[in-house]
């Protein structure tokens, strides 16, 4: 298998490259010339298998064997020995049609972690293998910063920069990344919010040349190796479900900004998981849930929410979504993205916002709501949500039909985000690795949305 750009000016790639490449080199996002189908015969197999044995069948398909299967088994032994789940993403039932997929089980205590332990490893493997220093740049909203420097904390031949909106992040998701003090790890607490952080990430990327020279490597969901080890879990999910003589249709629920997750399980219901819904949450950044309803894709105007992991308005996996929307036809995609880029918008016939609402439903959950829920959860089945994943609930209630099952993804646990939980006049306990966070020191650099103050800083770092 080979990896092409949604744009259609990169040549085909194998695995490896298209990881290392990251941002495509010309704008787009890496994806594979063809999705492999899984039969049904296949997913039978596959239901019975351990977390880990699923992730290697999976990969299997995408990897082309430049990976030693010994080498990969070694690398996903190490990426999830550190979950205190030994399922890795469990599966909790709450009623006869809501289950909630547990994804905040790994180090840092966000679904993140479960693509990223990973990623960290395969960036050390590669630096070894190939004797080459890796420089990772990424932005994150939160969840993906701390994920990601827990995952390359302290290896050999790995740097990482990593940008976050100053005061816009929960206080655990600020301790988690900044009371890091390993000389590999770089923050920037930046004057701006997430899509600030973001658009600069890109524009470096963009740049072919500073891109060579300090050999930079993604870790936001730009990189496909971060979609393709998200997709397990929609699998091991779909297959934990008990269904008796009369199976129910499947809905996936997703606390959705960046469009990554959900384009996960938009990739695996292509690779043939009979997901029936894909349901788009999102709060009060509603771009996404707009995009469905309306056909309209429009940056609005930035909030400060409960869920700031979903703050975002310009979500980089949509691309990807174009792509096999506009039946893969790169010039048309370059249209578009030159149409958001030069008009601010992307606007749909109404014909084919009817195929889109065939490919997802989508619902928005405002601050007030994702709180209540959290106090009703809570009082009703001793559940305690966090407030991102109290968004995928409120969609759930919004768009699961009768007569159907829904999972919806716990995508953080509920400590990361204590201020929402105050706020529902909820007491809860810590876990002991997030209560020692805030007797550490913390270790940040506080600067302005400057791209020329910002680039000065992190060639300083990976040149030093």
């Amino acid at each position: 298998m080979k990896y092409i750009s949604t744009r259609g000016h990169v040549a085909p790639q194998g695995f490896i490259d298209t990881v290392l490449m990251g941002l495509a080199d010309d704008g787009g996002l890496m994806i594979p010339e063809k999705i492999p189908h899984v039969s049904a015969a296949t997913l039978k197999e596959w239901s019975t298998l351990s977390y880990k044995e699923l992730f290697l069948q999976v990969f299997s398909l995408y990897t082309n064997e430049e990976i030693p299967k010994e080498d990969l088994k070694e690398m996903v032994d190490k990426s999830y020995a550190s979950f205190r789940s030994p399922e890795v993403t469990p599966v909790k039932q709450l009623n006869d049609s809501l289950y909630i997929l547990e994804l905040f089980h790994g180090p840092t205590f966000a679904f993140k972690d479960v693509a990223l332990q990973f990623m960290g490893e395969f960036y050390s493997y590669v630096s070894k293998k190939q004797n080459k220093i890796i420089h990772i740049l990424g932005a994150t909203s939160g969840d993906t910063g701390a994920a990601a420097i827990q995952g390359v904390r302290g290896k050999e031949g790995i740097k990482i920069c990593i940008l976050h909106p100053h005061e816009k992040v929960s206080k655990v998701q600020e301790l988690q990344m900044t009371t890091v003090d390993d000389k590999n790890v770089l923050n920037l607490s930046v004057k701006g919010n997430f899509d600030d952080c973001q658009k600069l990430i890109k524009e470096q990327f963009a740049d072919l040349d500073f891109k060579s020279k300090h050999n930079l490597r993604a870790i936001n969901s730009i990189n496909f190796v971060r979609i393709l080890a998200q997709s397990v879990y929609y699998f091991y999910a779909y297959f934990q479900i008990e269904q008796g003589d009369q199976p129910k249709k499947v809905n996936v629920s997703v606390p959705s900004g960046n469009f990554g997750n959900i384009f996960s399980g938009f990739l695996a219901k292509m690779m043939g998981l009979p997901i029936h819904k894909l349901i788009i949450a999102t709060n009060e950044n509603n771009i996404l849930e707009r995009f469905v309803k309306s056909g309209e894709y429009k940056p609005g105007e930035f909030r400060s929410t409960h869920s700031p992991s979903m703050d975002i308005q310009v979500a980089s996996n949509f691309e990807r979504y174009l792509y096999y929307f506009l039946g893969q036809d790169a010039e048309k995609v370059s249209a578009y993205m030159n149409s958001l880029q030069n008009d601010g918008e992307i606007v749909i016939s109404a014909e084919d916002l009817v195929r889109v609402q065939n490919d997802f439903e989508a619902h928005g959950a405002s601050n007030e709501q994702g709180l209540q829920l959290i106090s009703t959860y809570k009082a009703e089945y001793d559940y305690l949500l966090d407030p991102h994943t109290a968004c995928g609930v409120a969609a759930y209630e919004e768009c699961n039909g009768e007569d159907e099952i829904c999972i919806s993804f716990a995508t953080a646990h509920p400590a990361k985000f204590n201020e929402a939980i105050e706020q529902c006049d909820i007491e809860q306990k810590f876990p002991a690795e997030i209560e020692q966070l805030f007797a550490k020191l913390q270790h940040q650099l506080v600067i302005d949305h400057n791209k020329e103050e910002i680039v000065k800083e992190l060639v300083a770092f990976y040149e030093q």
